[in-house]
């Protein structure tokens, strides 16, 4: 039986504008930076206001997608190593939110790890997020910091510090290769 928080009843939202702003995040990081260049941030500010509803809830969704499909690797990676993917991932990620009390409220944890949990199991991040209401303004800055922490595990895991943004830029292509032949990836 299929669940009505399946990813087939998901919409995949904007994979591509999500993942800049992650991989973004992520160079800032790796070039020692706490923070986003103010340059870049202001960009990347211009360019989510310039969004308008529809748009933010496109990157909002493709947020969501981008957890979906690290949790999906990691879940496959763990699984050939008969691990478990939530004991392994879940308790760092809840461990490093709680170390950011001002990006991540301590009451958005338990949303973020719900969300995660969700993935790991073949679930629509967004779709299980929705049962319990619409996001609110003070969830956006926690999903885009799981995002960024899952990417950043799979980088340490992969010790490539592109590979989780490589990966979705792979899977994009495909997608699109597919689309052209008339075909589904």
């Amino acid at each position: 039986m299929t669940s009505p928080c399946g990813p087939q009843h998901a919409p995949a939202g904007d994979v591509g504008a999500a993942l800049m702003m992650i991989d973004s995040r992520l160079k800032s990081i790796h070039a020692g930076k706490d923070e986003i260049d103010p340059e870049e941030r202001e960009l990347i500010d211009q360019y989510t206001a310039s969004l308008g509803p529809e748009g933010a809830n496109d990157v909002l969704n493709g947020a969501c997608t981008l957890i979906f499909m690290f949790m999906k690797w990691l879940r496959e990676c763990h699984e050939d190593h008969d691990k478990d993917v939530f004991e392994y991932v879940v308790p760092n990620l809840i461990a490093t939110m709680r170390m950011m009390p001002r990006s991540v409220r301590p009451e958005a944890i338990p949303t973020m790890a719900g969300l995660v949990i969700a993935a790991g199991t073949g679930l629509s991040p967004n779709l299980w997020r929705k049962q319990y209401g619409d996001w609110t303004e003070e969830e956006m800055t926690p999903l885009e910091v799981t995002a960024f922490l899952l990417a950043e595990h799979i980088n340490r895991v992969t010790e490539d510090p592109d590979f989780a943004t490589r990966m979705i830029t792979e899977a994009l292509y495909s997608v699109d290769e597919g689309d052209e032949e008339g075909e589904v990836v």
